[in-house]
């Protein structure tokens, strides 16, 4: 049984209804006091992901108090809107890794074709398992394929990728979010960092496996997909990314399979 955290819980109720509702969720649509951090926000992240310019979540800003949203479901919804992929799916094939709750509500209301949500250790009923190394559909099954912040999780991100393109149809994009470093010029792995707090450490996150470097583009290019990424300036040019709890150093990692 999941322990409650009676603290957070509490503080939820408090960003609730304390005033000023200087925030936004675009989710559910409520305004808040503010919204709740990742662990300790900030000051609780290594000094390694500050000090290599590491972008990902906004910590500080991560949780909607009222929904439970995070900002980078947020944040994708946003972009997904402003370039059209939402509110109008239809005639869509859509196949959505790690599938965040409320997101994934928004996906289904905009009725897609085909709309499989999967995860390598599913925890609920209609979500199916798939290993994203070994994706069990047939070549050219999907218009749109969403892996936000899953990257950084997959042991072989180059098969993975291979994988990813595969299933694309010709035409068909694929949305890849992940953490990176904004300074490293490669990306960082080493097999020699295989515990707990050692990957934490070193990548931002106990369950990452790299952390991505500027060879980021490149590197999920290989696989044959093409990059179309956009930054928050260029897509939300009127989203204030506090307000809305957004981290607009995030890009937009759109790619899409040439046809």
């Amino acid at each position: 049984m999941k322990k409650i955290n009676y603290s957070r819980v509490l503080r939820a109720l408090a960003y609730r209804f304390l005033w000023p509702h200087s925030h936004q969720c675009i989710l559910c649509n409520r305004a808040i006091y503010r919204f709740l951090p990742y662990r300790g926000g900030s000051a609780s992240l290594p000094p390694l992901m500050d000090a290599v310019g590491g972008i990902g979540s906004d910590v500080d800003h991560f949780e909607c108090p009222w929904c439970g949203c995070h900002d980078r479901e947020r944040h994708l919804f946003l972009y997904m809107t402003a370039i059209g992929m939402l509110p109008d799916m239809s005639g869509r094939s859509v196949l959505h890794f790690a599938p965040e709750k409320r997101l994934s509500q928004r996906i289904q209301a905009a009725e897609p074709a085909r709309y499989v949500k999967c995860d390598l250790f599913p925890q609920a009923a209609d979500v199916m398992r798939v290993n994203m190394l070994d994706i069990q559909f047939k070549d050219d099954t999907f218009d749109l394929l969403v892996a936000n912040h899953v990257m950084e999780h997959v042991a072989d991100d180059q098969r993975a990728l291979a994988e990813i393109a595969r299933v694309l149809k010709p035409g068909g994009f694929a949305i890849l979010q992940t953490p990176f470093s904004s300074k490293l010029h490669h990306t960082w792995s080493d097999s020699g960092i295989d515990s707990d707090e050692a990957r934490l450490q070193a990548y931002g996150q106990e369950d990452h496996v790299r952390l991505y470097g500027l060879d980021i583009f490149k590197r999920f290019e290989q696989s044959g997909l093409k990059a179309d990424v956009k930054s928050h300036r260029d897509m939300l040019p009127d989203i204030d990314s506090v307000r809305f709890g957004v981290n607009e150093a995030e890009p937009f990692f759109l790619y899409y399979k040439p046809s």
